[in-house]
């Protein structure tokens, strides 16, 4: 089975379900019921295309639809892409009848902007791909820790950019999304009265809009730095030591995603190898998911298990493991008694 957000409703079900069908299986599918234009076209799509007895398209409230087919039904394996806390309760689900899942989850995903990064660069990056969707996207990063004496240069390159790609009403800009419903509008806008805001803050509830915004002045106690964001609010923050930024990164340890921008092969090397997260970039943020070669996934609080590429289709295999031997030759050493034997055992298995 393969459950699906409303954030990338097609693509984030589509994705799995071709490595699935190219593995050979016969596969339920279970969309969004919060994308519904979407999820009326992929029905369209899937039923035309397939017969029910190989693929089976799913709608309705999650809530109820997916705990009744999982108490009736054992699924060979269970793919799920949301958020912890809904992955806690498939994952349970799935646990009382051992049925293995791979789970594709959220968290905190940190960037990081070294004193040595090249600032016009990161910031393009970083704003293009925060919000994309309008930041409902579970790579898009969460927030950014950047070096003290770069803080403010930062933020004016952030600005520039954002004027760049949706200019002064982003409300109007073809390139710029909305927020999903008024649950998701309420919560993100909520983020909005914490910190202090640089640049946007602007809402609409009625065209379910929220401006582009960049806060300073969090505290991880706030909930904007408890909570994935998921939207189009980006909290800003210094540090001096690389000591303090791995402190908050601590705060949400397993980030899905995390990103360096670095001139420095050395700090690059080292951000690495000391934070532990599913993927990430080197001066770029987002774009991994992007590329087919490396396997997409999170790790402990952000996941488990992988897809992309040659990557699905082995998430959706099993390698039985095959030793055939011949019959021609049936050497003694093999059987008791053993004693005297050893020396020769070992030359021979070797």
């Amino acid at each position: 089975m393969i459950i699906s957000p409303w954030n990338d409703p097609f693509q984030l079900l589509l994705n799995p379900f071709i490595g699935a069908i190219a593995a050979g299986n016969c596969v339920v599918l279970k969309p969004s019921e919060f994308a519904p234009a979407t999820d009326t076209v992929m029905k369209k799509i899937i039923e035309e295309v397939f017969s029910k007895e190989y693929v089976l398209y799913i709608q309705g409230d999650g809530a109820t639809v997916i705990p009744a087919m999982m108490n009736d039904f054992r699924f060979d394996h269970v793919f799920f892409t949301g958020s912890i806390p809904v992955g806690k309760i498939i994952y349970k689900m799935a646990a009382e009848k051992l049925v293995p899942v791979t789970l594709e989850l959220g968290g905190k995903s940190p960037c990081i902007v070294e004193s040595d990064a090249n600032i016009k660069v990161a910031a393009r990056r970083i704003a293009v791909t925060k919000f994309s969707n309008a930041g409902q996207m579970c790579v898009a990063p969460d927030y950014i820790l950047v070096h003290a004496s770069k803080k403010e240069a930062l933020i004016g390159a952030l600005q520039h950019s954002l004027q760049q790609f949706f200019g002064e009403k982003a409300e109007e800009s073809y390139n710029y999304s909305k927020i999903i419903n008024e649950k998701q509008f309420n919560r993100v806008s909520a983020y909005l009265k914490q910190g202090k805001i640089i640049y946007g803050g602007r809402t609409d509830i009625s065209k379910l809009f929220i401006e582009p915004t960049i806060l300073t002045d969090v505290t991880p106690d706030m909930p904007v730095m408890k909570d994935e964001i998921f939207g189009p609010v980006l909290p800003v923050i210094a540090f001096n030591t690389a000591e303090e930024a791995k402190s908050i990164i601590g705060n949400h340890p397993n980030p899905l995603s995390f990103y360096v921008f670095t001139s420095s092969s050395k700090k690059e090397k080292e951000w690495i190898e000391s934070i532990s997260f599913g993927g990430g970039c080197v001066n770029n943020a987002s774009w991994h998911l992007t590329n087919h070669h490396l396997p997409f996934g999170g790790r402990g609080f952000s996941g488990m298990g992988n897809y992309h590429g040659r990557f699905s289709f082995d998430t959706f295999s099993h390698r039985k493991a095959i030793m055939k031997t011949p019959t021609w030759f049936d050497p003694d050493i093999k059987y008791p008694p053993f004693k005297g034997k050893l020396k020769l055992f070992k030359w021979v298995i070797r």
